[in-house]
């Protein structure tokens, strides 16, 4: 699966939850306001991205053959969903008017741990069934 089919599918999940967020609390929903939402846990999802790449280009010996694989779920896929979670919080109490209660941290890491976790899961079985002789 392609790099930049991967960030995407991160990103409409953080988008997902942004709009389950706003519809649970009955809030307004146009893009303006999922935006207003979702923008802190978008960029916390590029922060983690940037770190994880990172993190396997110093990992690596050889630069050319990095082991960035954000399709795995350890472990580029926890460090992604760790950073989503912790710097989404920090953006979202700092630099927004919306505040954070220990209740949306839980419901946040459970929500985008499920997901941003799950759907790696489900692919890479799904691509190694497929990838079985038959």
């Amino acid at each position: 699966m392609r790099i930049p089919f991967v960030l995407l599918i991160d990103l409409v999940v953080v988008v997902v939850f942004a709009l389950i967020g706003r519809l649970s609390h009955a809030e307004t929903l146009t893009p303006a306001s999922l935006l207003d939402t979702a923008w802190p846990f978008l960029v916390a999802a590029a922060v983690g991205w940037a770190f994880a790449y990172t993190l396997s280009q110093v990992r690596s010996h050889d630069p050319e053959t990095h082991t960035f694989r954000p399709l795995r779920v350890f472990p580029d896929g926890i460090i992604i969903w760790l950073a989503t979670v912790a710097v989404g919080m920090v953006a979202r109490a700092l630099l927004t008017t919306r505040g954070v209660v220990p209740s949306f941290v839980v419901v946040a890491t459970v929500f985008l741990g499920l997901f941003l976790l799950g759907w790696r899961g489900v692919a890479r079985l799904v691509l190694q069934r497929l990838a079985q002789p038959r």
